[in-house]
């Protein structure tokens, strides 16, 4: 009697509203960084996939921006869509929530999963940032009532509490399949992207609440000449003031996110990086279909 098991492959979708955690899990996930993250909301944009490949099973996940009920812009408008599009043709879903608290951007998400085919595993992440672990039980139970859940699953993104367990349960789903990527893929994003994405991230931490999101990135340059990858970025902004403070006070601030993002495109690239930075005002950006697609926002 044969006792081989069948190679697994498929893709999982993370979801939630913004700031749960979905892009340190998947990056925990991958043991690499492939998202980028930051404490504020709705760092991640767009649909970003995580490859992760053990012997014959490959595991794909989808990132997913964070569901949220502002519908005020046009990118606002695209991130909900970036994460609805997501659950529509996947294998199962990470529904990702934060300790013992509900919002209506949870319950929003939640409505999205009733109409789900797949199996649905509720991770409630956090739980390490719990002072009394004796309220995690009763709130369990009531997530339980809430949403149709294949598991219930408490974690720690950050920490790696559990990660395994949600592997385990995720590939028990999965259904028999060869690779549909090469075994050494991380990401369906191309390196341009991955540029682009750390500058973003090194602003979004650095600026914090004095930055709006109306910044975005674009990559004008990315040659490489045999020893030095040269990487051009134009940092768009809505208005003059967003320029200065990006700036700093005589360049200090975008010298320190331009250093801070060529040390992390050196590790991710493998070789020496030329960045340089420009600042550019672009009034309306983030409400213009047409300068969205520009930017990239067009794979929905």
């Amino acid at each position: 009697m044969s006792t081989e098991v069948s190679p697994r492959c498929g893709y999982v979708a993370i979801v939630g509203r913004p700031n749960v955690g979905k892009s340190t899990l998947l990056n925990h996930l991958l043991g690499q960084k492939v998202s980028i993250t930051s404490r504020k909301p709705q760092t991640t944009r767009t649909n970003v996939l995580g490859i992760k490949t053990e012997g014959e099973n490959q595991l794909i996940f989808v990132d997913t921006p964070g569901v949220h009920m502002s519908h005020a812009k046009a990118i606002n408008r695209y991130m909900n869509r970036a994460a609805t599009t997501a659950i529509k043709d996947v294998d199962a879903v990470v529904f990702l929530v934060d300790r013992t608290v509900w919002t209506e951007e949870d319950e929003l998400v939640a409505q999205q999963l009733a109409h789900v085919a797949c199996p649905i595993i509720l991770a409630v992440n956090k739980v390490d940032k719990l002072e009394d672990k004796a309220v995690l039980l009763p709130h369990l139970s009531a997530l339980a009532e809430k949403l149709d859940a294949a598991e219930i699953l408490p974690l720690s993104a950050l920490r790696g509490h559990n990660i395994e367990k949600l592997e385990e349960l995720l590939l028990q789903r999965m259904p028999e399949n060869t690779h549909l990527f090469p075994e050494d893929q991380i990401t369906d994003r191309s390196s341009r992207f991955m540029a682009a994405e750390i500058v973003r991230e090194k602003i979004t931490r650095q600026l914090g609440d004095e930055l709006p999101y109306q910044m975005a990135v674009e990559i004008e340059e990315f040659s490489h000449d045999g020893k030095v990858l040269h990487i051009s970025a134009l940092i768009l902004v809505e208005r003059d003031g967003q320029k200065r403070i990006l700036i700093g006070d005589k360049g200090a601030r975008i010298k320190l996110i331009g250093q801070e993002a060529r040390l992390d495109m050196e590790t991710m690239f493998e070789t020496k990086v030329m960045l340089k930075l420009w600042v550019k005002v672009k009034s309306g950006w983030s409400d213009d279909e047409r300068a969205l697609r520009s930017l990239g926002y067009d794979d929905l």
